[in-house]
């Protein structure tokens, strides 16, 4: 997948042209597209870093011209309580976009959303779209990131048992070099941790207690753990988003990127419309974009985040990943079973547990 990464994009971009590219705009009422433009404005609180899905909010307001977005880009933990704190007196963002999916079904299970009922959902998988209120984006695989300078091909974990392996096996080389997200402070990183435990509960927590014996390092933000990655800080990085591992790695050549072959958990970043948006035309006209073959094939040339649209093609898709890693993808489904840890005490007791292996005495 790397060695092809950037001549993908140039593909894709390619075959914007003859994919449909300008029908979006049709798909939608005149009357659907006045009523947005009246609105001017659609407010969008994201995880997604603004700089990678620059090119997406240009395409939107040059395809509505006077519609513009307000985007605003925190870590997954800040969206959900501003979202909160902001709702409990009064409208806040007119979307949510969430990599922490588990956070984004709580807010519409706990009725933070309205319904919409896409134009064309036939091309997304059943799992992606929950009661017309929660919807998934992307398809992003859930890897290891390494440093290629430091850390030798041979040593490079096939599955999550080799990690496991290898940390015991050569626990000086890797003692304080290997790095996760922090689950306390890290909406996606709670999310991450708590799925691939009710994916592999044994041998998460036999992981997670090799980790632990390293001297784990935790963070909460993508970046710092990239940086660190490629200055050998760190040596390997463990439950990273694929997504942002392989843009890094198309740049930096002491970036590498692997997906284990036992089972590789798949998120998606899930959207919804604010019950209370105050632009709730502008909110439809947004998802319908994000969510439509030509914001799609945006995502995937441009944003590189992996379409979740099934007649999206090349290597940053669903049907990409679907080519060369199989049977091994595992996507974690919009649905009810994401609340299971945000109960308080089984949260509590996730945690807990995760503090005993992480810090062994």
């Amino acid at each position: 997948m790397n060695a092809r990464f950037t001549r993908r994009t140039l593909v894709l971009a390619a075959a914007l042209a003859a994919s449909g590219f300008g029908s979006l705009a049709q798909a939608q009422s005149a009357a659907d597209i006045a009523k947005a433009k009246a609105e001017g404005t659609v407010v969008v609180y994201s995880t997604t870093d603004q700089k990678q899905i620059s090119p997406l909010l240009k395409d939107f307001e040059a395809l509505y011209p006077g519609l513009k977005v307000e985007y605003h880009d925190m870590n997954s933990t800040e969206v959900y309580n501003r979202f909160i704190s902001e709702s409990a007196v009064g409208p806040s963002a007119d979307v949510v976009w969430s990599s922490a999916m588990d956070q984004a079904v709580k807010l519409v299970n706990d009725g933070y959303a309205q319904p919409y009922k896409l134009s064309d959902s036939s091309k997304l998988p059943d799992w992606a779209i929950w009661k017309n209120e929660a919807f998934g984006t992307t398809y992003e695989p859930i890897g290891f990131v390494y440093n290629k300078r430091l850390v030798d091909a041979a040593e490079v974990p096939k599955t999550h048992a080799d990690f496991a392996r290898l940390l015991v096996g050569k626990a000086d080389k890797f003692k304080g070099k290997v790095v996760t997200y922090d689950p306390e402070k890290s909406g996606i990183g709670f999310m991450l941790h708590s799925q691939d435990a009710l994916a592999n509960s044994a041998g998460f927590w036999a992981l997670a207690r090799a980790m632990g014996q390293t001297g784990l390092r935790v963070q909460s933000s993508t970046g710092t753990m990239l940086e660190r990655i490629a200055s050998g800080e760190n040596l390997i990085g463990y439950n990273m988003l694929g997504s942002y591992g392989l843009v890094r790695a198309a740049k930096d050549p002491s970036i590498g990127v692997a997906f284990p072959q036992d089972y590789t958990l798949v998120i998606s970043r899930v959207t919804f419309i604010a019950k209370q948006a105050r632009h709730p035309a502008a909110a439809r006209l947004w998802v319908e974009y994000l969510l439509s073959q030509r914001g799609q094939s945006l995502i995937a040339s441009q944003a590189d985040l992996f379409a979740i649209r099934s007649d999206v093609t090349g290597d940053t898709t669903i049907s990409g990943l679907q080519a060369t890693l199989g049977k091994s993808l595992k996507p974690i489904p919009i649905a009810p079973a994401l609340l299971t840890y945000l109960d308080q005490s089984k949260r509590l007791e996730f945690l807990k547990q995760w503090n005993s292996v992480k810090a062994p005495k």
